[in-house]
């Protein structure tokens, strides 16, 4: 049997998607199981630590945080556009005499009309399911745009991180079938840029992707308090260091204070709760 050109669609563009799902299939295990050796991995245990630290109760951190959120959630609705409307351009092209387009251009590879309607076809999905993706991320967004909101909130943390954390799988969702539109718009120029579009996207991803900065060490929950001239009456002698670990209010002398008082220093320890 004689090997035509229309055989380079059905063995390179089937190696392409193989190499970049399984390349994603690699980076999602590395997330659930390596999560600090990866960039999504870092982000999410930052953005962890970030929401515990706006959710201490001062002013000052709900208005900071309710800034940031707008902003995140002005580019999640701004990405979520541009994937509409790039895949109702699509749809458009495919619904008009337009779509033979590449009939007149040199590609090396299969140029039938089945061929083509796939290729448009198979932008059209990967702009639309963007397009959902970046809306999640907004909705989960605003989810904690209203815990953190809250007057007077006792929501728990988990429920703000949980929401902050999907809000940024769905944006990395979104952002990762973009990149797979552009590797089928490489299509439209042969299986040949397709395949190679998809070792380059790869390559290019796994540096993108890995992660060598060390996990930062937050101090979350703590205040730290040099004690210079007060001498407890059962540590007259010593000089040491009164660390408050606080809860529910922001002095330890308050009667309604739920916190612990732990007494640091050289020769002893010693915990009243």
């Amino acid at each position: 049997m004689e090997f035509t050109v229309e055989y380079l669609d059905l063995i390179l563009v089937p190696a392409g998607l193989l190499i970049m799902l399984s390349y994603h299939l690699y980076l999602i295990y590395r997330v659930l199981r390596c999560p600090a050796t990866t960039v999504i991995g870092y982000e999410n245990l930052n953005r962890m630590a970030w929401v515990e630290r706006m959710m201490q109760g001062n002013p000052s951190n709900t208005s900071l945080a309710l800034s940031v959120i707008s902003t995140n959630i002005s580019f999640a609705t701004f990405l979520a556009s541009v994937s509409l409307t790039l895949s109702s351009l699509i749809g458009a092209l495919v619904g008009s005499s337009s779509s033979n387009l590449f009939r007149n251009v040199f590609v090396l590879g299969d140029i039938k009309s089945n061929t083509v309607f796939l290729m448009y076809i198979s932008m059209l999905l990967a702009f639309m399911l963007a397009f959902v993706a970046f809306v999640q991320s907004a909705r989960y967004l605003i989810q904690a745009d209203f815990f953190i909101s809250t007057p007077n909130s006792d929501v728990p943390v988990e429920y703000v991180q949980s929401s902050m954390i999907r809000a940024n799988n769905f944006w990395q969702v979104g952002l990762r079938l973009i990149y797979f539109a552009m590797v089928f718009m490489f299509w439209s120029f042969g299986a040949i840029p397709m395949f190679a579009s998809c070792v380059v996207m790869v390559l290019f991803l796994y540096f993108l992707d890995s992660n060598s900065v060390p996990l930062h060490k937050y101090k979350l929950d703590k205040k730290v308090v040099e004690d210079v001239g007060y001498r407890p009456p059962w540590e007259a002698e010593h000089r040491g260091k009164l660390v408050v670990e606080d809860v529910g209010c922001r002095e330890p002398w308050e009667a309604e204070h739920r916190g612990k008082l732990v007494v640091e220093d050289l020769a002893a320890t010693v915990r009243t709760i």
